[in-house]
């Protein structure tokens, strides 16, 4: 065999080899983790992948999950960060006195994570130890609004966002649309608020809106009926924005 030959050889035995598939991604990776079999099931509706990339997490970073319910969101943060980050699960005290359940699950999820860190603060004041990368919150913007929540102002809850991000910091709101011109209207009755009022009070904190996602919006949502009336409960129609604080 001459040289020739024998490189048209190795050629043929290189292209023949098959390629593996790409190595699945970090997201890919925390979605996949055994431990969240038990939620899985409403990955279809709530698109984790989708969302979760709005909050551009990565090793090492700070996120608190504000009022996280049964810790959906909060298994695929820690693993997001790993070892070297933390997730703050957050209740406000108002709050926390309606979910005692959902406090003692995530005080279990603590226990398997050893980056999470479940706090009920005594106010609707967010806190946090440490400056944060992000801050999270998923369907409840709407409720510091509301009595029994004390009625603080959603937009309270933007300027607090703001004070606990670092520079460059994101704020992720997904939350209950609103119809339009509705505004803060809806928020008592119908746990709904209007997608241009969280713009506006977040803008008026100091934000500037980043990005956002449609992947939840359901045109057949009439937008004028409760989010737990029967006839729209899971498949309410909701806005995903992801504001950042100026900086670096």
């Amino acid at each position: 065999m001459n040289h020739r030959q024998f490189l048209g050889v190795t050629a043929a035995l290189v292209l023949a080899v098959p390629t593996s598939a790409a190595a699945p991604s970090l997201l890919q990776r925390s979605l996949a983790e055994p431990a969240r079999a038990a939620q899985r099931g409403a990955d279809a509706r709530r698109h984790p992948a989708e969302l979760v990339a709005l909050a551009d997490l990565k090793p090492g970073q700070r996120i608190l999950d504000l009022i996280p319910g049964d810790g959906y969101w909060t298994r695929i943060f820690s693993r997001m960060v790993g070892p070297r980050g933390r997730v703050y699960a957050v209740w406000p005290q108002a709050y926390a006195r309606m979910a005692t359940g959902n406090v003692r699950q995530l005080k279990d999820i603590a226990r398997q994570y050893g980056n999470v860190t479940v706090q009920v603060q005594p106010s609707t004041v967010l806190t946090a130890p440490e400056p944060l990368d992000v801050v999270w919150t998923s369907d409840n913007y709407h409720d510091y609004n509301d009595k029994f929540m004390g009625s603080p102002g959603s937009l309270s809850l933007a300027r607090g966002a703001y004070r606990l991000l670092r520079p460059g910091g994101l704020f992720v709101v997904i939350d209950h649309s609103a119809a339009s011109g509705r505004g803060l209207k809806d928020t008592e009755e119908l746990h709904r608020i209007e997608r241009a009022a969280v713009i506006r009070e977040a803008n008026a904190a100091g934000f500037r809106l980043a990005a956002e996602s449609n992947i939840l919006r359901n045109p057949r949502d009439p937008l004028t009926i409760a989010v737990f009336d029967p006839k729209i409960r899971f498949h309410t129609s909701q806005f995903a924005l992801k504001f950042r604080k100026p900086g670096r």
